[in-house]
């Protein structure tokens, strides 16, 4: 009865500020979803994946363009499968799974941070400067795995926290329930990420005996929500494991020719820019931090933002998403700080932030203004749609302005809260404002729907690595050939029942000779591909291009 009083109460004295964070959430992550054009390589593979299964009811073996697509396992593809069941085969629907995520993920950090923090306003705080983070923002409103993964591990690392500090194995078995669905969505990462948390953790805190004595329970959780899937895609595919297993891990994290090999530093300048607007406050956060370390959640958080920040670094492979889980501690960790800064008394850090992020906001906005008016550094951001720029230096000065209001404000939470709200024009603006190359050369959607109707069942299709998801997905098909370079899903093409789709230019001449007069043949390509292949097979009847991607029909 107790802790229900305490609960409204704390609702009645933070209501304005839940509030504010929940229409935060909806205005900026889940209303601009369907706004955008899909974007490839990655929104047009995660929304044509979950569609095949649909299509098929082959729910257990993950396929793309028809062929065996073994990158990853299957949760993500369910959940994006379930969104567009409910909302259809649309934009908002494939990035729906990605932004909930981001939410749940800010729940879960307001929870703990209720239960385990000594200010009322910390727990906001952190919600705010997640929720507002670049690269949390970024991930959270585009359709990739990534979000879903942090989504788990933020449940599974929290969930171990209240077992350190509550001792009730309930929350190991939670635990284990959020690692083994984290692996569902991504793999191994579901187990080592948690690991180069607690391990850390538990020897500073000079507990590791009781990690030792209870790993059992979350293993045999993680084990037993995972086993199904994992038995039933050995059964109906015997070689996906060797593949996800020493393809997709152990050659991407060691091997010299992994994919997107960077330098150990790599993830450095990611994550100051990822954490903006907030990278500015960093001097304040650490004043507030340093004399601080004391109290078992920061340390927790500590290990939770630093360690697998190091792990990732060491990957040979890297992307910007991977860093994602570093996000929920680094917001426990800047609130924390912050909120022992002004606590102090001290406001100068802060002040002196927000007039450096004013004078970095300033120079992109006259950066901007140049780049349109001159045409310097040599290509305009925006050509056909003047608009756009407008709309863009319009939100750069809402954010200006709103950092201006911040700084004046003596009231610290009113300050924050300022701050953090500050740059939500602009995100919300940033939907409808792409550059013109990004457009042309990333969202082939229009442009393929132009053409929608020379494109009948009997149609044969072939395309280029680059659209060849998008091929798919909008003309929904999953029967498309692929020309020379299959990319990604080279090794599905690779199986006897598919390999007749995988064609070399020779072959390609051939067919196109074959069905001349016969059948419809369109070649779908980038334009820098068709200009390479072009000069190898005949005229095209028809050709249309925008640019950015080549419509042949022969």
């Amino acid at each position: 009865m107790h802790k229900l009083s305490y609960f409204f109460k704390l609702w009645r004295s933070m209501k304005k500020f839940y509030i504010a964070l929940i229409l935060l959430f909806l205005t900026i992550y889940i209303v601009p979803l369907g706004i955008r054009p899909v974007i490839i390589p990655d929104e047009d593979r995660y929304g044509e994946v979950p569609r095949e299964m649909i299509a098929s009811g082959n729910w257990i073996a993950p396929h793309l363009n028809g062929v065996r697509y073994f990158e990853k396992p299957v949760m993500g593809y369910w959940l994006n499968a379930l969104s567009i069941s409910v909302f259809g085969e649309n934009e908002f629907a494939i990035r729906f799974p990605s932004a909930i995520s981001a939410g749940i993920s800010a729940l879960l950090m307001l929870i703990l941070l209720r239960r385990y923090s000594r200010s009322e306003f910390q727990p906001v705080l952190a919600t705010l400067i997640f929720l507002t983070c670049f690269e949390v923002y970024g991930i959270g409103v585009f359709s990739v795995l990534d979000s879903i993964l942090s989504m788990f591990l933020t449940a599974a690392i929290a969930s171990y926290f209240y077992y350190y500090m509550e001792k009730k194995k309930i929350w190991l078995v939670l635990f284990g329930i959020c690692c083994g669905l984290a692996f569902l969505t991504k793999g191994f990462l579901a187990f080592a990420v948690p690991i180069v948390v607690i391990v850390p953790f538990m020897l500073w805190e000079g507990q590791w005996k009781d990690l030792l004595k209870t790993a059992w329970i979350p293993i045999a959780t993680a084990i037993l929500i995972s086993l199904p899937w994992c038995v039933m895609i050995h059964l109906r595919e015997s070689d996906f494991w060797h593949y996800f297993f020493w393809i997709e891990h152990i050659k991407r994290f060691t091997a010299d020719d992994a994919q997107h090999v960077s330098p150990f530093w790599y993830f450095i300048p990611g994550i100051i820019g990822g954490a903006m607007p907030w990278t500015f406050l960093s001097p304040a956060v650490i004043s507030g931090l340093k004399n601080n370390l004391k109290t078992p959640l920061i340390r927790y958080a500590l290990c939770w933002a630093v360690c697998p920040f190091l792990f990732f670094s060491i990957s040979r492979g890297k992307l910007l998403t991977y860093i994602l889980p570093c996000f929920p501690p680094l917001a426990v960790l800047m609130s924390a700080g912050l909120s022992n800064y002004f606590d102090s008394g001290k406001k100068k850090a802060v002040d002196v932030g927000g007039k450096c992020l004013i004078g970095l906001i300033t120079l992109i906005a006259v950066a901007l203004l140049i780049n349109q008016l001159t045409g310097f550094p040599g290509i305009r951001a925006y050509n056909s749609q003047p608009w756009k720029w407008i709309l863009g230096i319009i939100g750069l000065l809402t954010w200006l302005g709103g950092i201006f209001i911040a700084l004046k404000q003596s009231d610290v939470r009113r300050k924050m809260m300022i701050y953090g709200f500050a740059p939500i024009a602009l995100m919300l603006i940033a939907h409808f404002i792409l550059p013109d190359r990004t457009i042309v050369r990333k969202a082939p959607g229009e442009f393929l729907l132009n053409h929608v109707q020379k494109i009948q069942p009997d149609t044969i299709i072939v395309s280029s690595e680059d659209p060849v998801r998008s091929v798919c997905w909008f003309y929904k098909r999953s029967d498309v050939y692929v020309l020379d370079n299959a990319g990604e899903i080279s090794y599905g093409l690779s199986y006897k029942d598919a390999k007749h789709r995988w064609l070399t230019v020779e072959q390609f001449k051939l067919m196109i000779e074959k069905y001349a007069g016969k059948k419809r043949l369109v070649f779908i390509a980038t334009f820098d591909e068709y200009q390479r292949y072009s000069p190898f097979f005949p005229k095209p009847a028809y050709l249309d291009t925008n640019g950015g991607f080549v419509f042949a029909g022969f």
